[in-house]
């Protein structure tokens, strides 16, 4: 599933191409896609595209359109309609030709939903929560700290790819408790979490699957990758066996050496 990094890749890929343009027309061959009520987007105007979390988020002249990408979701820009297909919209306006936005999404997992306003029910965004914020959020959980780094309530953007990643590089085992984690340690996951995440959107991102952006063009710092799916191989750090354990129903990867 696209993480922070994906979502932001896809955010500014799309942005220049359809900011400032007027909806047309909206075509949804896939209902499922629609999550609640589509009001009539024809004469609406998108004036802007950003990250929200793991989704992005279409601010038009009067409401915006939360997308939520889940598995296989891919925002494509002038791209041809195919069996995938879930919405379209056509977009006039602009220096250029009318432009088409296609959502294609193979297990149809992901979904389109229309907000009277800015979405305010998930977590600080991990870029900019202050190393303060993070570390008394951080002891005020209980939770075991790679469940916490999963959900959304505590951080909005981080996944399963990213939170093992971030783990790795802060040397955190991922079934400490959050709660006991010294202050010292809690600033130096953060500042990895953050580092990170940089990277990786400077690297458009991992494309593990079926992830690519609004020109779909592939990312590349999968190739970068730690720990993640790398079970059975050596720590790059330390040279010990990375290991797979399951937490929180997904799989889990930490060299048993760096992360106590």
């Amino acid at each position: 599933m696209p993480e922070l990094p994906e979502a932001e890749t896809i955010a500014r890929t799309l942005a220049p191409l359809i900011e400032g343009r007027a909806i047309l027309n909206a075509e949804f061959p896939g209902r499922r896609v629609l999550r609640g009520a589509m009001p009539d987007l024809a004469g609406a105007r998108i004036e802007h595209v950003a990250r929200h979390g793991k989704r992005i988020l279409i601010t038009l002249d009067s409401g915006a359109i939360l997308v939520s990408l889940g598995m296989t979701g891919a925002l494509l820009v002038d791209a041809e309609p195919g069996p995938y297909t879930r919405a379209v919209l056509l977009l006039g306006g602009g220096s250029a030709a009318n432009r088409t936005l296609l959502f294609d999404d193979i297990r149809q997992f992901g979904n389109l939903r229309f907000l009277p306003s800015h979405p305010a029910d998930l977590g600080p965004d991990p870029l900019e929560v202050s190393t303060a914020d993070f570390t008394a959020r951080l002891r005020a959980r209980s939770a075991r700290v790679k469940t916490l780094l999963l959900d959304q309530s505590f951080l909005r953007g981080l996944g399963n790819i990213y939170a093992d990643e971030a783990l790795h590089r802060a040397g955190i085992h991922p079934g400490a408790f959050a709660a006991k984690l010294s202050r010292a340690r809690a600033a130096r996951l953060h500042a990895a979490i953050v580092e990170l995440l940089n990277e990786a959107i400077a690297h458009r991102g991992s494309s593990i699957s079926d992830y690519v952006d609004a020109k779909g063009e592939r990312g590349g710092f999968q190739l970068l990758h730690r720990v993640y799916r790398k079970h059975g191989q050596p720590c790059p750090a330390c040279g010990a066996i990375i290991q797979r354990i399951v937490m929180a129903q997904r799989g889990t990867h930490f060299c048993p050496r760096c992360q106590r």
